[in-house]
């Protein structure tokens, strides 16, 4: 199982999409305070996210919460400012992917932390960054396939068929 990390997360579309993201894989979804947003039963309904009931949703207060509560030892942190790409990280099952706030990303301490464990997707020079949900389904589905798409259907409705 593969552990989605949102560190203080401030657009609750991107967390949405994610949340979808996780449905659909089997991720779970950790969130870690504060949010710019409502994510209570009433919120979620009245967006129309129906999807909410299929994710494994953890919040914590702050990141030190989380540390105290889920240990975290197989943590990979995504930020622009890595020095090497997701493609040489080796992932395995239980790890956790962790994404920095919208606006400011994950805090310099905490990179520093776990330096070694930066990890970036590789855009052009002079761009900023990608949306944290395109980022997020990005890592997921890269963690997924190196694990061999677990629990994950393996072909659609059209398995069998030439093209």
């Amino acid at each position: 199982m593969i552990n989605l990390v949102l560190f203080e997360p401030e657009i609750p579309q991107n967390t949405g999409n994610i949340a979808r993201t996780c449905a659909v894989t089997g991720c779970r979804l950790h969130l870690i305070k504060p949010l710019g947003f409502d994510i209570s039963d009433k919120a979620v309904k009245r967006a129309g996210l129906d999807y909410w009931h299929l994710v494994d949703l953890h919040v914590y207060e702050n990141l030190r919460d989380f540390f105290r509560r889920t240990g975290a030892e197989d943590l990979w942190l995504a930020t622009t400012k890595a020095p090497r790409p997701y493609t040489e990280a080796v992932f395995r099952d239980g790890c956790w992917l962790m994404f920095g706030k919208e606006t400011a990303g994950l805090p310099a301490p905490l990179r520093d932390q776990y330096r070694d464990r930066c990890i970036r997707i590789p855009i052009r020079a002079g761009t900023r960054c990608l949306n944290l949900s395109n980022s997020a389904a990005i890592l997921a589905y890269e963690a997924l396939r190196q694990l061999g798409f677990p629990g994950l259907a393996g072909e659609g409705e059209m398995k069998g068929a030439s093209v």
